[in-house]
């Protein structure tokens, strides 16, 4: 299969355009700004299939299945490792924030701070435990369809799908129906996918534009630790994850890397979130795991927005000369590993979960938030891709738990990333 020459590649693409946003937002500011709206209508365009995209792949995994006790057992495995690694990174986060100390030396007086943070405040006020239980709870069977809350969607899914199978000899039409449906919506998402440059490039010129790369290099310390963190985190906890079970995680990056690049020029990782749910499934995990494990995982498995929230937290309390007691820290651990799930799906979680923290964690003022406000957008980037990432092991690793990876057909998706995008391309031309 002959394959594209490097300027069709959607990743070179994407690395130009992100390229051309900087270059832009950095010279010519007041214009960088005004290409907002391209970045903001990529990722609304993305936003648009996502709850089709979960439904059909969960429904029709289920719908396939003739033992709903393995639903039950995938699910369970796929929490246990969601709250394992997510525990571990907001230790990681803690243990780094203690040795390398980036708020250490600033000395600034707390009652000099100023900055809006009140809608984050307002925001985690909202995420309690009850809330977040309800807010699951959709208002009919079919408004998840037409919203943007994904474990609605999971709900509605994976209950469509148990009835299908409860009821199969009647049902069988509306399960072929939605087979011969996945095929236009995963076209949509190829066609969609071709406007991932032009978002990408809207997206970093306005970031460049409006925060400037000066904004970042006062507190360039702390955006360089979380990265560091981020890197050593994904290449040593997540490889050695890969590594047991028995891939490489820099093969799974690189057959990633159109997703990924999409996810550092957007800041979202809602964008790459169709294209991981499709890669995935080529690599060999069923799709019973692809639709339970990767959308579920976008709301309980944030391992880059625990690393930040831990880490961001020791920088305030370090900023503002606060010691907080290991007690103290073990308690603020705590808290986090409780906010980072109730905050679960609500827009600029990463920001929302560190309000939420911080509001039971008397020692530390929320006012404090103001010191990573400006540069919380250069980091949202590393949030994003560290958390894509993680969900993307999960997704292997619980399909290998399950024995329901096909080990061949993934190596052969890493060792040959470039004939499985010309198969994705060419799958749907063929398809009738």
């Amino acid at each position: 299969m002959k394959a594209k020459k490097i300027y069709n590649q959607l990743y070179f693409q994407v690395i130009i355009a992100i390229t051309a946003g900087i270059i832009l937002g950095n010279f010519y500011p007041e214009l960088g700004e005004k290409m907002k709206p391209l970045g903001d209508g990529f990722i609304k365009l993305v936003k648009m299939i996502i709850a089709p995209v979960i439904f059909i792949t969960l429904t029709l995994g289920i719908a396939h299945m003739t033992d709903l006790k393995k639903v039950g057992r995938i699910a369970i495995k796929a929490m246990i490792y969601f709250f394992t690694f997510s525990t571990l990174a907001l230790i990681i986060g803690l243990v780094v924030g203690n040795l390398l100390q980036p708020g250490h030396g600033l000395n600034i007086n707390p009652t000099t701070l100023s900055g809006n943070v009140s809608e984050y405040q307002e925001k985690a006020h909202e995420s309690t435990l009850t809330g977040f239980i309800m807010n699951i709870i959709p208002e009919t069977l079919f408004s998840p369809l037409v919203g943007e809350n994904i474990l609605q969607v999971l709900l509605v899914a994976i209950l469509t799908g148990v009835a299908l199978v409860l009821t199969k000899e009647k049902s069988q039409k509306v399960t072929d129906f939605l087979q011969d449906l996945s095929a236009p919506i995963f076209k949509i998402v190829h066609i969609l996918m071709k406007l991932a440059p032009v978002g990408a490039f809207g997206a970093m010129a306005f970031t460049i534009g409006k925060y400037g790369l000066h904004s970042v290099l006062n507190l360039i310390f702390l955006v360089a630790t979380f990265y560091i963190t981020s890197f050593l985190f994904v290449v040593l906890v997540l490889g050695a994850v890969a590594w047991y079970n028995g891939f490489n995680i820099f093969k799974l990056l690189f057959y990633l890397k159109e997703e990924l690049l999409l996810v550092l020029g957007t800041s979202s990782s809602e964008s790459a979130l169709p294209g991981i749910m499709e890669k995935m499934e080529k690599a060999g995990c069923s799709r019973t795991i692809v639709g339970l494990v990767v959308p579920t995982g976008y709301s309980f498995n944030l391992d880059g927005t625990n690393i930040y929230m831990t880490l961001a937290s020791l920088f305030i309390a370090q900023a503002l000369n606060i010691h907080l007691s290991i007690e103290k820290q073990l308690i603020l651990l705590l808290v986090a590993m409780l906010s980072s799930k109730g905050a679960a799906g609500v827009t600029g979680a990463g920001f929302v979960t560190l309000a939420a923290t911080l509001a039971v964690v008397p020692e530390i003022p929320i006012a404090g938030m103001t010191l990573i406000l400006g540069i919380d957008k250069f980091m949202s980037e590393c949030r994003a891709l560290t958390n894509v990432i993680g969900n993307s092991v999960a997704t292997v690793v619980v399909a290998n738990w399950e024995k329901q990876l096909d080990k061949k057909q993934l190596q052969y998706c890493l060792d040959n990333p470039y004939e499985i995008e010309k198969e994705l391309e060419n799958d749907f031309q063929i398809k009738r």
